[in-house]
């Protein structure tokens, strides 16, 4: 089953948003969906991957980011 996972991701362009996108873009149907808030630097990963895997392949942005949990 997906879950909607919150990630904290430095990013303060549209630039560094869409690198992020395409990283998790790369999973395919792994990934339900994504939403990205610039101005709150969060991430919401809608996927039934594990949160370990999901910051994973956000780290290869390079970004400085983190996970804080299921989005209710």
């Amino acid at each position: 089953m997906a879950s909607t996972h919150e990630f904290q991701v430095e990013m303060t362009c549209e630039g560094c948003s869409g690198a992020v996108k395409r990283v998790l873009d790369k999973l395919g149907d792994k990934i339900n969906k994504v939403d990205i808030d610039l101005d709150k630097q969060r991430v919401y990963v809608e996927s039934s991957m594990s949160s370990e895997e999901l910051l994973a392949a956000i780290k290869k942005t390079g970004k400085a980011c983190s996970y804080v949990g299921v989005k209710s």
